[in-house]
């Protein structure tokens, strides 16, 4: 007795090589390729370093002090020549009533008045150490950098040499069978 039988044939797809002698040789287009690297964003903030130089005290250590500080030094000198002269007056004046305790007054008065203070003579740095007084704020600098990440683009063509398959063949099926 026949069996009814269902044949399957399938086929895998194939990829060929063709070998021309016993060295292999593969052929490949290049892939068409396309690579592009966005520049980085890059931000820079710079605050500007300060120098400061003050050098007044050292003008005023050499005697090149300015207009505003003269006057103020000849107001107060005046002002304490004054309150001293008020009281040499009043001293001597003290002097002059009491001349009758004895003691030469006058002469000792004419003395003392005609005689300047002494002379100093010292020695010392001009302008005096540490009279230039600095300041420095250093510079200050912010850098923000965001990274851009490449756009890449790649073609690749691929060739099928044969596609996969698949044949259904029914053999000694009957008419029957079949639901006919």
């Amino acid at each position: 007795m026949q069996m009814s039988q269902i044949q399957l044939q399938s086929s895998s797809m194939k990829i060929g090589l063709n070998i021309d002698q016993p060295v292999q040789e593969i052929q490949q287009k290049a892939a068409d390729q396309s690579i592009e690297q966005p520049r980085a964003i890059l931000e820079i903030q710079t605050t500007p370093g300060k120098l400061t130089i003050d050098q007044t005290k050292a003008r005023e250590d050499m005697d090149l002090k300015s207009l505003s500080k003269r006057v103020e030094e000849f107001a107060q000198q005046g002002y304490q020549d004054w309150l001293a002269g008020m009281a040499r007056r009043s001293q001597q004046g003290t002097e002059l009533r009491h001349i009758e305790n004895g003691g030469n007054a006058i002469a000792v008065q004419a003395k003392r008045n005609s005689k300047g203070p002494e002379k100093q003579f010292n020695l010392g740095w001009i302008p005096s150490h540490f009279s230039v007084q600095l300041d420095y704020q250093p510079a200050q600098v912010e850098i923000e950098a965001t990274p851009q990440k490449p756009i890449i683009d790649v073609n690749v063509e691929v060739e099928v040499l044969q596609e996969n398959s698949l044949d259904i063949d029914f053999i000694n099926l009957f008419p029957d069978e079949i639901g006919e």
